[in-house]
């Protein structure tokens, strides 16, 4: 799991195949848990919040553009 400042640090393609790859573990993680094949619990409340994490950062990317495009215009 990555912490939130080497995330910081990736770009935006970066985080986007991050997501794509949390998201695919969480499918997996709830299939795993409907057949009764998976022990560790916590690891789906784990992938959640490092999805939430990088949805977070990549909208914070995105804002920061959009104000500095702000920003030259005026």
């Amino acid at each position: 799991m990555l912490s939130v400042s080497e995330l910081r640090e990736k770009t935006e393609d970066e985080l986007l195949t991050e997501l794509t790859q949390l998201k695919r573990e969480s499918y997996l993680l709830r299939f795993r848990m409907a057949g009764h094949e998976f022990k560790n619990t916590a690891r789906v409340r784990d992938v959640r919040r490092q999805t939430a994490r990088v949805l977070t950062i990549i909208k914070e990317k995105k804002v920061q553009t959009t104000d500095a495009v702000d920003k030259k215009e005026k």
